[in-house]
């Protein structure tokens, strides 16, 4: 049986099982916080909820009741570079308490000319960042342009999970334990490896990773049912996937694939290989994937538990309507919105989309 085909007969053995029926949602609609950040990139929320926005140009912004304040001082030097610059922002969980937010950047120092992706952590003191520390340096650097990843969540327990992508290199790096790049990984706060780490006793493999045979993920989440890592990462041209990022698991990049090369030649041998994963969704044309959000809350009741996507050549936000550990149903919630790079909830409980050259908006029911 095909993939398509699978993928069909999953979803109506789904339904059967459920006795789901095609749900109708409501129309919706955006508002817009602010028009004045040209490329935001990434959202995280302060306690006094004020909103931080990094732009990808390598400015950091604060957002207060949709007045945005001039950049901050203390930002990273970043290397503005194809997709490179300043990526994304998270408030620890226990911010209130340490004060800690975590930076990803494309990185000019370390070994050779360019950039690769880093992790920081730095506190805010008025409009300054200050006591950074870089807690994860990928190697090796370089001057192409595509696919540093850059996503982050924390889980429930206080682990750090990040993405860096394969770097347009992806023969050399992505099923290479030794190499950064293609992956996903797992830290502790400060930057340390959890001992319990997929990789920790492999010889020469990196202790932080997590999971491998990635493209360029563009979206991580933590699904509130089960607790488990949810990735989206960009294919080539077709082949956009959403995957389940576990523990020691080879997603098949390149060697396992839907799309094909921007050349119009085959890149992946096949979609199908022996100890790789499949993804759960993809999109055949791209919609270039970029960040998602499970949706947990009072605000959208009918979206509950399910994951939205935002597209950028797509220029959409999709919802994939989930099931346990599947994909059920695709919808387009909006369409022709613009680049939606990322998609986050706030702590106000409202679904906020970073668009590029449209600032960020806020999604409503039409009503």
């Amino acid at each position: 049986m095909n993939s398509k085909k699978w993928f069909s007969a999953l979803s109506l053995s789904i339904l059967a099982v459920t006795g789901a029926e095609a749900q109708q949602f409501p129309s919706y609609t955006t508002d817009v916080v602010t028009d004045a950040i040209e490329m935001p990139w990434g959202m995280a929320w302060l306690p006094d909820g004020d909103m931080l926005v990094t732009d990808r140009n390598g400015e950091l912004y604060r957002v207060s009741d949709g007045e945005v304040s001039e950049p901050l001082a203390g930002v990273p030097e970043v290397h503005v570079n194809g997709q490179g610059g300043l990526l994304d922002i998270e408030a620890h969980p226990d911010y209130a308490s340490n004060g800690w937010l975590y930076l990803t950047f494309s990185d000019p120092e370390g070994n050779g000319e360019g950039s690769n992706t880093s992790v920081m952590r730095a506190k805010l003191n008025g409009n300054r960042l200050t006591d950074q520390e870089v807690i994860y340096r990928a190697m090796e650097n370089s001057n192409r342009g595509q696919h540093y990843g850059g996503r982050m969540v924390f889980d429930a327990d206080g682990y750090l999970y990040f993405s860096i992508g394969d770097r347009g290199d992806h023969f050399t790096n992505v099923q290479n334990l030794s190499r950064d790049g293609g992956k996903i990984y797992r830290i502790m706060d400060d930057g340390s490896v959890p001992e319990d780490n997929p990789f920790v006793h492999i010889p020469d493999a990196i202790p932080a990773v997590w999971s491998y045979g990635h493209r360029n993920p563009q979206g991580i989440a933590i699904n509130p049912e089960t607790g488990e890592v949810w990735n989206s990462e960009h294919g080539p041209r077709g082949g956009d996937e959403i995957n389940i990022a576990r523990a020691a698991n080879n997603y098949g990049w390149p060697y396992v694939g839907y799309g094909i090369n921007y050349n119009g030649e085959p890149l992946a041998e096949d979609s199908h290989g022996a100890g790789m994963e499949q993804p759960i969704w993809y999109w055949n044309p791209s919609i270039a994937i970029a960040g998602i959000e499970f949706v947990d809350s009072d605000h959208y009741p009918e979206l509950s538990n399910n994951l939205l996507v935002g597209a950028l050549a797509g220029t959409r936000l999709v919802l994939l309507e989930v099931w346990e550990d599947r994909v059920i149903r695709s919808t387009d919630i909006l369409t022709g919105i613009g680049r939606v790079r990322e998609v986050e909830q706030g702590p106000d409980g409202y679904i906020y989309l970073a668009i590029e050259g449209g600032g960020i908006h806020r999604l409503l029911p039409a009503e």
